[in-house]
């Protein structure tokens, strides 16, 4: 080829490269081996507020909390089953509801209600161990049980006790339960009533309960109803729903009745209640015969009644009845029928006595019983 041509041809090559080159966009030249991520910048359109301080009422309400906490439990009951194939002995869960720590000696308070039919319980304490329990006493007319743990190696925290006799309606209340299996939850409210009465699992009226407008749930049962001071002033025990749920109104047995029950249980295993030694007429009877006080069906042999003299519903020897004595008055407290004689005599210890007014053919007559006891001492 001739060199002219050979000339031509390089000159065309090197016009053709610059104007491509002379076409492209400018590339900036990276290391390859370094690669970044783009950066984004976050931006609020809105002002964070500045810290506010926490107000004297939410500090109280929060150390209130964390205080107490730390004596409220999780109790869940269990039931013990054979497997029906390989014969094997199985626990199955009942419920569940709270507690709380009564004293150092490992003995916790809930509901009847919380443990009834139950054949193993066992007590969640605030720090997540779980403790087997054995039932210590149950109460049923009182929806109160008493139940222990092994304290070996632990710091239990008692909650202090208040009173309920004195409380006024509009106090402030703080329940602390686990409703619906939520541990350790907070409601607050008032007292909303004094002197409600509702019924035990057995029929029998409890009185003087406290009435609130703090929420308490299904789980709630048998944990503590607090006073702004942290101190025990009611157990939570039913609420008033037709839901299911809470309305605004739970009741809760007063203090003051828990802390005359709950020694009785754990001494004894059942309310050591004073006696007179008498059974009662059953009200649809006396409601029938338009009987107005206590009509006694049955004394007890060597009893306070019988040793008082008082006379049960006999039969003549032509087959009559004869109706029995009619109590009247407990020491002035008047008696309509057998509920107002159980509470009448809860006041009293066994052992003490106490003036009866009764009714014979008409007359009302007196009499100085000493009471007797439920229970047998061990």
């Amino acid at each position: 080829m001739k060199p002219s041509v050979l000339i031509l041809l390089a000159a065309l090559t090197a016009g053709a490269y610059y104007f491509f080159k002379s076409n492209q966009p400018d590339q900036k030249i990276t290391n390859t081996s370094e690669t970044t991520s783009p950066k984004v910048e976050l931006r609020n359109t809105q002002k964070v507020a500045p810290v506010t301080r926490i107000f004297d009422t939410e500090e109280a309400t929060i150390q209130l909390f964390e205080n107490a906490s730390q004596s409220v439990c999780f109790i869940t009951t269990l039931s013990v089953r054979q497997n029906y194939f390989n014969r094997n002995e199985e626990e199955i869960p009942l419920g569940s509801g709270s507690g709380f720590i009564w004293d150092k000696e490992g003995h916790i308070i809930t509901n009847f209600h919380v443990i009834q039919n139950a054949e193993k319980a066992t007590v969640t304490l605030s720090d997540r161990k779980t403790y087997n329990a054995d039932i210590v006493g149950v109460s049923p007319e009182k929806d109160l049980a008493v139940l222990k743990i092994n304290v070996d190696g632990l710091d239990l925290k008692p909650l202090p006790l208040g009173t309920s006799h004195d409380l006024r309606v509009g106090q402030s209340t703080f329940a602390i339960g686990n409703p619906f299996g939520l541990d350790h939850t907070l409601t607050t409210g008032v007292v909303s009533a004094l002197g409600r009465e509702i019924k035990s699992l057995t029929g029998r009226p409890i009185r003087d309960v406290i009435q609130t407008d703090a929420a308490i749930n299904p789980g709630n049962s048998g944990g503590p109803l607090l006073d702004s001071n942290g101190r025990l002033i009611g157990v939570n025990t039913q609420i008033y729903s037709p839901s299911g749920a809470s309305a605004g109104i739970g009741f809760s047995i007063p203090v003051d009745e828990v802390s005359w029950v709950v020694p009785d249980l754990i001494k004894y295993g059942v309310v050591k209640r004073p006696v007179l030694g008498i059974s009662i007429l059953p009200s649809q009877y006396a409601e029938q015969m338009q009987v107005n006080g206590a009509m006694i069906a049955d004394v007890v042999k060597n009893g306070p009644a019988a040793v008082a003299g008082l006379k049960p519903i006999t039969q003549d020897s032509r087959g009559n009845i004869i109706p029995g004595d009619i109590i009247k008055e407990v020491d002035n407290v008047k008696i309509a029928n057998y509920n107002d004689l159980v509470l009448a005599l809860e006041k009293y210890e066994p052992g003490q006595k106490v003036k009866v007014v009764y009714e014979r053919n008409g007359s009302l007559k007196n009499a100085n019983l000493v009471l007797g006891s439920s229970a047998v001492d061990n």
